[in-house]
């Protein structure tokens, strides 16, 4: 098969399992922060009875693989009656995975203010929620894009992990057009090509995020 060919073949199949790449990244990531700004708040603000709940959470799904946590959510739950689909598994996988590392971004940019902050809002008679709120939190969120970015970068490549519950995304996408055209070598450059050309466009918002959050409004 010609290069033109192969192009005409493969693009339509890869702009689909694109599509369905940006889905799970965009999707966990959008689930994924809130998840973790709760998990965040409960162990800065040392939550009694969820603190160790939420430490033990976080430790686990840093602990293990990704792919060996979409097993379980696709492929160990229904043995107990818990059953999604490949699409919805995949989702909750990343976005489960991805929440802990951004708790612990998030816990780390508050932890990085510096304590004269708290202080000063203790001594203006605000609570431990308010001065969070009001004057830890903007200054962490400044100092936490990069990070979270990286985590968006991260979360584009492993959505490659997906593949192995049957959802058509782009390395899929990519195996299954090798298995008909038996040409392994550009159909996984083109690959590498859209994974590269992801991020950088997410590396584009970061920066463009970061100036706009470089000063206090």
């Amino acid at each position: 098969m010609d290069l033109q060919s192969l192009i005409a073949l493969a693009w339509p199949v890869m702009v689909k399992g694109t599509g369905y790449t940006l889905l799970f990244a965009i999707a966990s990531m959008v689930l994924g922060l809130p998840l973790a700004a709760l998990i965040t708040l409960v162990r800065v603000l040392r939550v009694r009875l969820l603190q160790p709940f939420m430490a033990l959470y976080v430790s686990a799904m840093r602990g293990t693989p990704l792919l060996v946590q979409v097993f379980i959510i696709y492929y160990g739950l229904p043995s107990i009656g818990i059953e999604f689909s490949p699409i919805t598994a995949g989702i909750l996988s990343l976005t489960l995975n991805v929440a802990a590392y951004m708790s612990e971004t998030l816990r780390g940019a508050i932890g990085a203010v510096a304590q004269g902050q708290w202080l000063a809002g203790t001594s203006l008679g605000l609570t431990r929620r308010q001065t969070l709120r009001y004057v830890i939190a903007p200054q962490a969120l400044r100092a936490a894009v990069p990070s979270l970015s990286n985590s968006l970068i991260s979360l584009i490549k492993d959505t490659s992990l997906v593949s192995v519950i049957a959802v058509t995304e782009l390395m899929l996408a990519t195996k299954e057009l090798i298995s008909t055209t038996f040409q392994p070598f550009p159909l996984y450059v083109a690959a590498a090509g859209i994974y590269w050309i992801l991020s950088l466009s997410f590396e584009q918002l970061q920066r463009r995020m970061e100036q706009r959050l470089a000063f206090p409004h």
